[in-house]
């Protein structure tokens, strides 16, 4: 089987580049390979009463799949290059945003329409953050919902499913080059095209730094975000999530001079298990359905860690600290703040004595025996500067579920056509090290589809 284009992975940048290139050209010939299933196949065994945790699917299905590890997500689209990925340094500014408006527009046309696009611009808030040593970063920010989100996708895929060539539950093994072409080895078969596009994603992080190193192609170390989610009643955000919806805000620490920053906040919604690699952790979705809303607000809270030689696999740091606390609580842990803050370990009782109502089964424990100590002594000197614009976020029964972690690959190199040292090989989204977001993500895919099309 041959084809003009191949894209190995179903995230955003795959799917944006597929839909970029058959409206480019018809008769480009187009196939995507994604080793989890399709949108509509995809659903987590986690029900909440008969399963209550991660049972460790062999596929993940809500890191895997149609739509990428953001299909069930929150759906939030963040239009910035202040945060999300460093696309900008590659293609410039002016044209990063405005491929990422380019993409906001799809969403609407494809069932988002009627969803909101929040805005820091003019905003109060900024004000009241500095002044409490806090920084709230610029952005537009699309929320579609987790169920908006799935709408928009399976449109597109209903779009796309009579000229592109989906496989699906078809991981890639190799890549090679072969005669002047690609040949793309499956468990099944070879496929061969004279582009590729490899769309990896996070979960896909590995398997692109073995293909950097079959291939030769030069990476450079990158970092690994580890914190935890914090859960709380939605009422103490609300004066931000009403206006912003989304409020990226980050803090230097006093004690060691760090960045802690909020990350993937959810107003009226709920906490979720994520499995990386078998490694469980934890994440946050909300709905754009008032009537799938609860009562708490949750976000997560990160510290990002960059190593330098000898050290280069900041992965491999994050996944230990995530492994710790599989190893204590059999998969995610949960505390409340007042036992943290007195050095004690939560348990059943007292979460079900407190005034927030987890919205995640998880393990009453004490992440002090699981995060470091810096990281840790970080996340809650953040906590109480957070206090002092939304009073109430240091309350004793504020919930911080641990440990999350945000898997970041190794940086690889690239020109300025995100193409690597092979002409016609392209790395592209998050699995690239260049992008962080859905947003950036989406972009990158456009961006090269283009830049293919013109080449052929």
């Amino acid at each position: 089987m041959e084809y003009d284009v191949i894209i190995i992975g179903a995230g955003p940048g795959g799917i944006f580049a597929a839909y970029e290139l058959v409206n480019k050209s018809e008769k480009l010939k187009v196939a995507v390979f994604e080793g989890g299933h399709s949108l509509e196949e995809r659903h987590c065994p986690i029900d909440g009463e008969k399963v209550k945790a991660c049972i460790g699917c062999k596929n993940c299905s809500i890191m895997n799949g149609f739509g990428g590890a953001g299909a069930f997500s929150d759906g939030k689209y963040n239009i910035t290059n202040q945060f999300g990925g460093t696309l900008y340094q590659y293609i410039g500014k002016e044209k990063a945003l405005e491929l990422m408006h380019y993409v906001d527009g799809l969403n609407l046309k494809f069932g988002g329409e009627g969803t909101k696009l929040y805005s820091t611009a003019n905003t109060k808030i900024k004000k009241l953050c500095l002044q409490s040593g806090l920084h709230l970063l610029d952005a537009s920010v699309r929320h579609l919902g987790t169920d908006i989100n799935f709408v928009v996708l399976k449109n597109i895929y209903n779009y796309l499913k009579d000229k592109v060539d989906f496989y699906f539950d078809t991981p890639v093994n190799t890549v090679s080059i072969k005669d002047g072409k690609y040949a793309i080895s499956t468990p099944e078969q070879v496929y061969t095209c004279k582009q590729c596009i490899v769309s990896a994603g996070r979960s896909g992080s590995k398997w692109v730094e073995k293909l950097c190193s079959e291939l030769e192609i030069p990476t450079k170390s990158n970092r690994v975000d580890i914190g935890v989610r914090v859960e709380l009643p939605a009422e103490v955000f609300s004066h931000l999530t009403d206006e912003l919806y989304e409020s990226k805000i980050v803090y230097r620490t006093a004690k060691f001079e760090d960045l802690v920053r909020t990350f993937c906040m959810n107003p009226y919604g709920v906490v979720v298990n994520e499995n990386t690699n078998g490694i469980v952790t934890v994440n946050g979705h909300s709905y754009e359905n008032p009537e799938k809303h609860t009562e708490n607000t949750n976000f997560a809270l990160l510290v990002s860690k960059h190593f330098s030689e000898p050290f280069r696999d900041s992965n491999g740091y994050g996944e230990s600290i995530a492994r710790l606390s599989n190893m204590l609580g059999g998969g995610v842990l949960v505390q409340r703040f007042g036992d943290l803050i007195r050095g004690r370990r939560s348990n059943a009782s007292r979460i079900e004595e407190g005034y927030v109502r987890p919205t995640l089964k998880a393990t009453p424990g004490d992440l002090s025996l699981v995060m470091p100590k810096r990281i840790l002594d970080g996340i809650i000197e953040m906590i109480y500067a957070l206090d002092k614009i939304a009073p109430g976020t240091a309350n004793d029964d504020t919930l911080l579920y641990g440990v999350e972690v945000k898997f970041y690959n190794m940086e690889v190199e690239l020109s300025n056509n995100l193409e690597t040292n092979h002409k016609g090989l392209y790395i592209i989204g998050d699995g690239s090290g260049v992008t962080h977001s859905l947003s950036h993500a989406s972009a990158s895919g456009v961006y090269v589809a283009r830049n293919i099309s013109v080449g052929i």
